[in-house]
């Protein structure tokens, strides 16, 4: 196999049966690699991520997590390769350091892994305020949006293995695209990038390639995403977090039909 030095996908040899014969030739694989999140260089959890925009995802999972509660308790964020992975180092106030060490666990998680950070049962089921009300997409604004979507995974279509999270304004123009691994990570890697653009989370909704379990959901919520798109099927837990904080959650979405669990006024 190729060492591309940390690419996100790499080269490697296999032996394909295709249309009755054998050929020898390169599959494009996935990569994916242990990143540690170090706050002020003390450890706080290791996790498996595909290593491409990795400081999106360290300003995301740190904000959807509750581990930083406002963007300006983070002072910067610098992704490096090592021998066997990637840091990803951010700075914090000395405040917020604080309280981190006060809740410190040192955790691996799995590829995407969604509540590997916590503790107990009060830990992973956090109370979320409601979000603002507001917004709405026409359903064929929505469709085009899905359409759109397939031709935005470069990673993905080289590999066929990596989700992919979206951000669509409400007029349904795809904004900005990321793909992970982890369905997890690729949420959070699209919710880094907006705040690191100084942007909001008024101006549309999520979409993503996965199912949406309860913490794709918690951590729409917890930014104050207003609807979340899934491929795939939600949850019962999703579902009932979703309608508790006012979240508009769709499931099976395609081109030609999408089912509506909570809060419907939003697609047209």
């Amino acid at each position: 196999m190729t060492d591309t030095g940390g690419s996100p996908v790499v080269q490697c040899p296999v032996r394909r049966w295709r249309d009755g014969q054998w050929e020898v030739t390169q599959d494009s694989v996935a990569e994916e690699s242990p990143v540690a999140l170090l706050f002020n260089s003390i450890p706080h959890v290791v996790m498996m991520a595909t290593p491409a925009d990795l400081e999106d995802l360290g300003v995301g999972f740190s904000l959807s997590e509750g581990l930083l509660e406002h963007l300006h308790e983070l002072r910067a964020v610098v992704a490096e390769p090592t021998e066997q992975g990637h840091e990803l180092r951010l700075s914090v106030t000395q405040e917020r350091l604080a309280v981190l060490l006060a809740r410190r666990r040192n955790l691996t998680g799995r590829t995407g892994c969604g509540v590997c950070g916590a503790e107990t049962i009060a830990d992973a089921i956090r109370p979320q305020p409601p979000v603002a009300p507001g917004g709405q997409i026409g359903r064929e604004q929505l469709a085009q949006a899905l359409a759109a979507l397939r031709a935005a995974q470069p990673l993905g279509g080289q590999t066929g293995s990596l989700h992919a999270a979206a951000w669509v304004n409400w007029q349904g123009d795809i904004e900005l695209v990321r793909e992970d691994v982890g369905r997890h990570n690729a949420l959070d890697k699209v919710i880094g990038a907006r705040l690191r653009q100084g942007l909001d989370f008024q101006s549309g909704l999520a979409l993503i390639t996965s199912r949406a379990s309860y913490e794709m959901v918690q951590k729409a919520a917890q930014l104050g995403i207003r609807m979340l798109v899934a491929v795939s099927a939600p949850t019962a837990l999703a579902i009932r977090l979703a309608q508790t904080t006012g979240i508009t959650l769709v499931g099976f979405a395609r081109e030609h039909q999408q089912v509506i669990y909570t809060h419907p006024e939003r697609l047209a």
